[in-house]
């Protein structure tokens, strides 16, 4: 399964509206924790068939700050959060963004 990288609030709003369970993940480029949690996620994704996509932060900044008010979930980095519809069912962040936290969320 491929990763998505978001640039726009409609590539964004495109990705939400879809159905079923899928992962947005929040990357900092420039960020030692966030390039640990990035690597989680990519074996996570390998591993899976649930869709993924990623936005960066600081590269696509509107649409980080996009996801944080449309879900009313406060900016953190790396983020990650899964959505069922488009509804945020569970969300984490920096060291807690591991594969088996990603697989635990995902199949419950």
């Amino acid at each position: 399964m491929s990763i998505q990288q978001l640039h726009t609030s409609d590539e964004l709003h495109q990705y939400v509206g879809q159905p079923g369970k899928k992962l947005l993940f929040k990357h900092s480029t420039t960020c030692p924790i966030s390039a640990k949690a990035h690597e989680e996620f990519q074996a996570y994704v390998q591993s899976s068939d649930t869709p993924a996509a990623i936005v960066h932060v600081i590269e696509d900044r509107p649409v980080s700050n996009q996801i944080a008010e449309e879900f009313g979930i406060k900016h953190e980095s790396p983020q990650i959060f899964l959505l069922d519809g488009s509804d945020v069912s569970w969300n984490t962040s920096h060291w807690k963004i591991t594969r088996s936290a990603i697989k635990e969320a995902v199949d419950k």
